[in-house]
């Protein structure tokens, strides 16, 4: 066993095994080795299908990893997975059915952001504790009106901030701004107006995309007819793409930022020629191969990396997140504890509102004010180099 691995697996069985001894507190055999069942509503066709399906993938290999730890004490993890197909009816629908399953402990829901804030009502009264992996910070707050609902994922602020830091440094005074016409992109466009004022960067033009556009040029001609030193991608992943090839179409010479949210794939396709030298905001496990694993937790995320690139061929930088909630997961079953013969819902919730993980996205922290968890540190800069996402610097 290689060095990464052991250290991975320890790290592994130091969070999962300090709740084993509330967990299993069951006197029946047959009930101790139920399996642990989470769902998840993914988009796995629609406009964020390529999202979705990235999810998935990371799902099916965070339970299989976990249930060959051999640290769950002696419990498998269940996944069960529905396709929302991009919907917020449909994804109404599955969670309805989930939450009307006695065995399913949790749910994972996906990117599309009015599928959770549509089944917020459903999540709470049904008490199943869900968590998002959806970018808008509406999905988790109010947290009085989101009790059952967590968020892991960049938040909007920290988000801004260090793209702010990054224009700052870079000496850019002039932007343009394309965002999302959804929940998503208005509280970017706020935060970043926010940071903008304070650091005396003026935002020339600001155009909106539906999430569902397949054409962003017109948008990016009367962006860059402005001549901004730097355009803003607030966007998803697919958008951002169009736009920055659009951009380079048209003819632009200044700087290209990403938002965390227009993070996709870390090789970057047919788009690879029109995002050279661009910046993108995002978690370091997306580059973890230009990082040296001094920590068992550099050593985790790097072995993920390298596994999930094994068995994919590629690497998604949304892969952390959703590897990340199922483990939270997992932990605030074992530690919930309860009655034998019926998942603990309410006290995986409990569990869900103070947990601490050094994950694979990075640090999180969850605190009954807040129920998005992922620490500012784990944001950094990245740039296009070559055809794919290398640590700047």
């Amino acid at each position: 066993m290689s060095p990464i691995r052991s250290a991975t697996l320890a790290a592994l069985a130091s969070v999962v095994l300090a709740g084993t001894l509330t967990g299993c507190q069951f006197g029946d055999d047959e009930v101790a080795a139920s399996p642990i069942v989470i769902a998840a509503d993914l988009e796995l066709s629609g406009s964020a299908a390529p999202m979705g399906k990235a999810y998935q993938r990371a799902l099916e290999l965070k339970v299989e990893q976990l249930n060959a730890s051999g640290v769950l004490a002696g419990r498998r993890i269940e996944l069960r997975v529905k396709d929302n197909r991009s919907d917020a009816s449909e994804s109404l629908r599955n969670i309805g059915d989930f939450s009307s399953d006695p065995q399913v402990s949790a749910i994972i829901m996906g990117s599309c952001n009015e599928c959770v804030i549509g089944a917020v009502r459903t999540i709470n009264e049904k008490r199943i504790p869900t968590i998002a992996l959806a970018t808008s910070d509406a999905v988790a707050n109010p947290v009085a009106e989101r009790r059952y609902v967590f968020k892991l994922g960049p938040n909007a602020d920290d988000n801004a901030s260090a793209l702010a830091s990054e224009l700052i440094r870079k000496n850019v005074r002039k932007v343009a701004l394309l965002r999302s016409d959804d929940d998503y992109g208005r509280e970017g466009a706020t935060a970043l107006q926010g940071e903008f004022d304070k650091a005396g960067i003026r935002l020339l033009r600001e155009a909106t995309v539906k999430p569902t556009d397949t054409d962003v040029n017109q948008q990016i001609a009367s962006l860059t007819a402005r001549k901004p030193q730097a355009l803003v991608l607030w966007t998803s992943p697919e958008q951002a793409a169009l736009a920055a090839t659009a951009a380079h179409d048209a003819g632009f010479t200044g700087s290209l930022y990403l938002d965390a949210g227009a993070a996709g794939d870390l090789f970057l396709g047919e788009s690879a020629k029109a995002t050279e030298r661009a910046t993108l905001i995002f978690t370091q496990t997306m580059v973890i191969d230009d990082v040296i694993a001094t920590t068992p937790a550099k050593a985790a995320r790097r072995q993920w990396f390298q596994d999930y690139t094994a068995r994919f061929g590629g690497y998604n930088g949304g892969s952390s997140f959703a590897a990340d909630a199922l483990q939270l997961i997992a932990d605030a079953h074992l530690r919930a504890g309860g009655p034998a013969d019926r998942v603990n819902r309410n006290g995986i919730r409990d569990v869900l509102e103070t947990s601490q993980l050094d994950g694979l996205s990075g640090p999180i922290r969850m605190t009954p004010d807040n129920h998005s968890g992922l620490m500012p540190q784990a944001l950094t800069t990245l740039v296009a180099r070559n055809g794919r996402w290398r640590l700047a610097g």
